[in-house]
This record gives C-alpha cells, sequence and structure tokens, in this order.
C-alpha cells in the first residue's frame, strides 16, 4: 500500500460522480472489519469493563500487519500510506475505540522517527515494532503544558555522550506499555520553542518511572499515565533529528496524525449508527418497529450524514498526508475537529434512540459515547483546531486567495 493517492481519487468536484474508494483500499476495508468483527468486537465490553490493556488485541492486529501500519517495508512493516492507515483505525475503532489507539499511538509515536530520524535510528527501533515485539508512544503533554506545548519544562542537558532527562511528562497513552517513547524536552532553555528537541526513551532506562493509571471516562483498555524522569541518563545518538528542531517535528507529527483521530472519530459513529439502525429497527413501540417513525428516520438520516461529510473530510485529508501538502495542517485540523463533533454529536443521538437502554451497559452506545468525548480533547483540542483553522483562512484572505482551500 505504498502508492501514494492521487488528488482525483479522493475528492471529486460537484457533479462528477460518486465517491468510490480505489480497490485495494476496499480490500484493506473487508479485511480490517472481518477480522474487527471477529477477533475485537467480542472483546470490546469487557476492556473497557477491566481497563486493562489488550495484549491479545494487540497480538492479532500484528499477525495481520495492523498493528503499525505506517512503517516501511525497509523496517520489516507494511508500508501502509496515510489513506489505508485511516480506514484501518477506522474500522478497528467502529467496534472498540481503546484497541483503535494500538495502530493510532504507534503510527503517533514512530512518525518522530519517519520524518526527521536518522537511518541508524530509525533501523535499531522501527523493526522491533514492526514485528510486534514493542509499542511506541508519544510524550510531548506536561501538568502544565498541554494546549501550550512550548511551555514544556522538562529538560535535557549534555553530559559527555549523553543526555540527562529531569521532569514530568503527563496524558501519555498506552504508557508503561510501551517500550519506546517519543520524548520532548529543553535542550536550550533561552531559545523559546527553537531550544526543544525530541529523543527516544526505553521503557527501562535508569531514571524513568510510571505513575498510575489515570481513571477515565472513556478509552479504558489504553493506559493513560504520567511519566517522570529523575537524572534519566540515554545516549547521545538517541536524539531524533538535529538539537532544537523538536517543537517543529512535534508539530508537523500532529499534522498528520490528526488524521488519525479524525478516523477514530469516524469509525465511533459509524459503529454506533449501526448500532442504532439494528436496535430501532427490531424495537418495537405502538405497533411497528421504532424506526418506522418519521423522527427516528430523521434523526437516522442526519447521523448518517455527517458520518459521510467527515469520512469525506478524513479522507482528503489523509491524501494531503501522503503528499506532505503544505495546507496538511488546515486539513489534518478540520478532520480532526469535525469529525469529533461529529462522533460526539453522533453516539449522543444513538444513546437517545436507544432510551433507557442507552444508559445501560447492556448495550454498547453508552460506550461509544463516552470513548467519542476524548477525540475532542487530545492532539489538540478541537478549540485549538479552530485556532488554526482560522488562523489560514485569515492568512488566505490576505493574500488575496478565494474559493475553497486545496
Amino acid at each position: 500500500m505504498r502508492r501514494s493517492i492521487e488528488p482525483s481519487e479522493v475528492a471529486m468536484d460537484p457533479g462528477s460522480g460518486p465517491f468510490l474508494l480505489p480497490a485495494e483500499y476496499a480490500a484493506v476495508r473487508d479485511a480490517v472489519r472481518r477480522l474487527a468483527e471477529e477477533r475485537i468486537a467480542p472483546r470490546a465490553a469487557e476492556i473497557d469493563r477491566t481497563g486493562e490493556f489488550p495484549w491479545d488485541v494487540h497480538d492479532v492486529l500484528a499477525r495481520s500487519g495492523f498493528h503499525a501500519p505506517r512503517i516501511p517495508e525497509q523496517y520489516g512493516g507494511s508500508g501502509a500510506d496515510a489513506l489505508a492507515t485511516a480506514v484501518i483505525i477506522e474500522e478497528i475503532a467502529r467496534v472498540c475505540a481503546a484497541s483503535s489507539l494500538i495502530p493510532a499511538v504507534n503510527t503517533l509515536g514512530t512518525l518522530p522517527l519517519l520524518l526527521a530520524g536518522a537511518h541508524e535510528l530509525c533501523a535499531r527501533y522501527l523493526p522491533l515494532v514492526a514485528k510486534g515485539d514493542a509499542m511506541f508512544s508519544y510524550a510531548l503533554s506536561e501538568p502544565e503544558a498541554g494546549s501550550d506545548a512550548a511551555a514544556m519544562t522538562t529538560r535535557a542537558v549534555r553530559d559527555g555522550e549523553w543526555w540527562v532527562l529531569d521532569g514530568v511528562k503527563r496524558w501519555i497513552s498506552n504508557a508503561g506499555e510501551s517500550r519506546f517513547y517519543t520524548v520532548f524536552a529543553v535542550t536550550d532553555p533561552d531559545a523559546g520553542t527553537h531550544g526543544i528537541s525530541a529523543f527516544v526513551v526505553e521503557a527501562d532506562d535508569p531514571g524513568l518511572s510510571f505513575g498510575p493509571k489515570e481513571r477515565k471516562l472513556g478509552i479504558r483498555g489504553s493506559p493513560t499515565r504520567e511519566m517522570s524522569f529523575a537524572g534519566c541518563r540515554i545516549p547521545e545518538w538517541r536524539i531524533i533529528g538535529a538539537p532544537g528542531d523538536g517543537f517543529s517535528l512535534a508539530m508537523r507529527t500532529l499534522d498528520h496524525t490528526r488524521v488519525t483521530i479524525a478516523a477514530q472519530a469516524v469509525g465511533i459513529a459509524q459503529g454506533a449508527l449501526d448500532a442504532a439502525v439494528g436496535y430501532t429497527s427490531r424495537r418495537e413501540q405502538f405497533g411497528q418497529p421504532v424506526a418506522e417513525f418519521q423522527g427516528v428516520r430523521f434523526t437516522l438520516a442526519d447521523m448518517a450524514m455527517r458520518i459521510e461529510a467527515a469520512r469525506a473530510l478524513t479522507y482528503v485529508a489523509a491524501a494531503h498526508s501522503e503528499r506532505g501538502n503544505g495546507d496538511l495542517g488546515y486539513f489534518g485540523a478540520a478532520a480532526k475537529c469535525f469529525a469529533s463533533d461529529v462522533a460526539m454529536a453522533v453516539t449522543t443521538d444513538a444513546v437517545q434512540l436507544f432510551g433507557g437502554y442507552g444508559y445501560t451497559q447492556d448495550y454498547p452506545v453508552e460506550r461509544m459515547m463516552r470513548d467519542a468525548k476524548i477525540t475532542q480533547i487530545y492532539e489538540g483540542t478541537n478549540q485549538i483546531q479552530r485556532v488554526v483553522i482560522g488562523r489560514e483562512v485569515l492568512r488566505r484572505a490576505a493574500s488575496g486567495s478565494s474559493g475553497p482551500v486545496r
């Protein structure tokens, strides 16, 4: 799946015909959907209930090559492009959002290496992830540096052939389960955003410790922990890119991976719609299936329209990600923001359509609603995404540009 996506395959002009995924992507969708329905869906409720990381699901995905799809073939991966990765995450999230974070977090953690890492660094770590022997997480946020990532205080000080890290990272997905971490730290406190660098840290490095799992509303099967560094010494060759390039690398990475969160949100929404259609078609009130009532059909119609719009925007953003377009920041933010808002609205509607049953754990829609909420928050809150989108709209207006952003 290494072929770049042509614009005509993703975004079609009005009136030019229906959007269709190329056959190779449809085949990926079919394969992931079968696996998800057979091996992941039966586990979803238990994963949510126990809050334990689903290593059995990880192993199933690893055997199929869906656990870390973006790792190139030269490092032992499947070499999936951005659109194929979005399809994979969407289909897993359709049945279990927590499980969809296995490929999503591996993508987030490894992408800085693919964007800026030396070949030797990539060759040391990426094959282990590709084989399923390790996972890779991303450590950017801190207790006082969430949306304002540049305010981070974690330090990395050069000591001969070593870097010594001190500080705290918070809200780290799969922390304590992943073997490797991309960690951002200040290496020159006088240089602002140009004084931040990125490093690979291993879970067993002396001086690194993990806090307890956060008690979360949703995605409970993806543990979130704090990471603390106290004199954590790592060799100098584990720096990703050049010193001072870390902040720009972090932002470039998020431009790409916000597409995966959009895909996750689309999958959650689709799962909720599927459940709502099935339930309202079976449930009878006043002598007929609930789905026969016009008000219910209108709700289902609105849900379906929103999902299709979110999916189309997500796939367009994936095409921009694959090509590395300069407007990826806009499209990544727009897809993530819109799709996650859709996921929250659709899952809330699904709970309503289930009535009292929707509020119980006997049905999956309450879990889907809880899972959907985080898509509006992580990898940049939707308020931040709107700042990014609005800034680009005003920039284009100031430059004399008009019409749609392409």
